[in-house]
């Protein structure tokens, strides 16, 4: 049988019952809507918990739910992809201490409108535009992994698949803004929790031996491996990048991505925002029991081969095994409340993301100060259009990136697509955050210069000119430098700093005072 001929039809009213009555709760929740505060901030009301549920479930999204268990699977794959939650949890420490307090000195909506009160009005333009491509880069990759679930289990085309989901993550941003989002998340945050919880306890059950064959076995295998001390720098999970990259890579993710940044400015005050950003580390917990999950699917597909169109799926794309199990392998109805779970983590990923994105740019039009109730009422439909334009960009950016994805794990294709901003970004932040002689000339220049550099050292460039035929795989995997792609996080933040500070002049360091 084909997989998808596994999932029966009590599986969709499962799944199908699951998106109507979170459409449903979002619709009750979603709050007074009549100002772009109250759409994008949700009026800086809601409680540190709730933010902090919601933090965790855009950030795990179904790449984790997918990519992790897929990554464990596929040949070498081990537990070191927990070394990187050390510089993870040390930048979310330093956000919640001193980015956070800065956030909450002004009437700030975004870390773009600090930097351009510090930088001037360039500035904004410029991280504005960073955080855009980052965040379409990076949000394709998680829309590409959902649709992945939804092929696998309904036959149906990829890009049919990405505009369905496309179409649920517009449809629950517009319903009601960040209040919904939110909401959302922390419901969806506890299906996927419940989702991965059962799909484990089942595995163990389903293994000859229980739990102590799967720990033998795991471990004979390499799979519960946790550190590794190499110092070859085209190794990605090293203890070392863990320590002396991933910080770099997490400060720009949850103090300059608007996609985090976000929810802490939804906060009551300061205190709570700094409470949700650093209670977020909890998703490390999460981390961790998909990777027990992938090592014990690997255990019981050793025992239980997979058939000859199984193995051959697996063999082409190793992510594709967690959805594969899912759907042969559990009885019905429980299939659809586990791929309930996937499809949770997926929209709370791309409805935030469409949100972040809205907001930044009619802040990039539009000043967020003093304006007339009739100017907020045309904010609000133009806040409604921006986020269907944005949801069409993710819907082709992640079409194209199936186009030149090649044979990278998705947990390797999410996290190096945003090396591309997430150094500059950070570079700038920490630009204007110092008494340092600066310049946004200085930031555009390094800028450019870091992403000239990541697409040099990114294999992204290579695969396109491979699948074009301008050369073949094996000379494009000869000519990419060899060094891992977390590397770039310091080496571009340095690169956009040190231009700043270089080619800078001193400006002023005051934030100017609210109305």
């Amino acid at each position: 049988m084909e997989v998808h001929a596994y999932f029966l039809w009590i599986d969709w009213v499962v799944l199908g019952g699951y998106l109507l009555l979170t459409t449903w709760i979002g619709h009750r929740l979603r709050g007074p809507q009549s100002t772009i505060k109250d759409f994008f901030l949700a009026g800086r009301s809601l409680p540190w918990p709730a933010v902090c549920g919601s933090i965790v479930a855009t950030e795990i999204s179904a790449l984790t739910f997918v990519g992790v268990p897929g990554m464990i699977f596929a040949a070498g794959g081990d537990f070191t992809y927990l070394q990187w939650g050390i510089g993870s949890i040390i930048a979310r420490v330093i956000v919640g201490v001193f980015f956070v307090r800065v956030f909450y000195e002004k009437e700030i909506f975004s870390p773009y409108d600090y930097m351009e009160h510090r930088l001037g009005r360039g500035a904004r333009a410029l991280t504005t535009s960073l955080f855009f491509l980052g965040s379409v880069l990076g949000q394709s990759v998680r829309l590409l992994v959902t649709a992945l679930i939804l092929r696998t289990v309904t036959g149906l085309s990829f890009e049919l698949c990405i505009v369905i989901i496309g179409l649920f993550a517009v449809g629950w941003t517009l319903m009601g803004g960040m209040t919904t989002v939110i909401w959302t998340d922390v419901i969806q945050f506890g299906v996927f929790l419940l989702s991965a919880a059962v799909a484990l306890v089942v595995l163990m059950f389903q293994i000859q031996g229980g739990l102590p064959a799967f720990w033998q076995s795991a471990a004979e295998a390499g799979k519960l491996t946790v550190w590794n001390l190499s110092t070859d720098p085209d190794v990605q999970f090293t203890l070392w990048v863990g320590l002396l990259a991933m910080p770099f890579q997490n400060l720009a993710a949850f103090g300059t991505d608007q996609l985090n940044a976000q929810r802490m400015f939804c906060c009551r005050n300061a205190a709570d925002a700094s409470k949700a950003i650093i209670g977020s580390s909890i998703s490390l917990i999460v981390t961790f029991v998909m990777l027990c999950v992938g090592a014990a699917v690997y255990v019981f597909y050793l025992q239980n081969p997979p058939n000859g169109g199984e193995a051959a799926l697996f063999t082409e794309d190793p992510d594709s095994v967690f959805p594969v199990w899912i759907t042969t392998q559990l009885p019905p109805g429980l299939t659809g409340l586990i791929l309930a779970g996937a499809f949770a983590a997926a929209i709370s990923s791309l409805d935030s993301a469409l949100a972040a994105l809205a907001q930044t740019s009619l802040s990039l039009i539009h000043s967020k100060r003093g304006l007339e109730a009739a100017e907020q009422s045309q904010m609000m439909r133009q806040s409604r259009i921006a986020v269907v334009l944005w949801g069409v960009a993710l819907v082709l950016c992640a079409i194209g990136l199936q186009f030149i994805r090649g044979e990278l794990n998705l947990i390797s294709l999410a996290f190096g697509m945003v090396t591309y901003t997430y150094g500059p970004l950070l570079g700038g932040f920490l630009l204007a955050l110092s008494p340092l002689r600066r310049s946004i000339r200085g930031v555009w220049i390094g800028a450019i210069l870091s992403i000239l550099l990541t697409l040099y050292i990114r294999p992204d460039l290579y695969n396109l000119l491979a699948s074009l035929g301008i050369f073949s795989a094996e000379t494009a995997t000869e000519l990419r430098p060899k060094l891992s792609f977390a590397w770039l996080y310091p080496i571009t933040c340095f690169l956009t700093f040190g231009c700043g500070v270089l080619f800078g002049r001193r400006t002023g360091s005051k934030l100017p005072s609210a109305p």
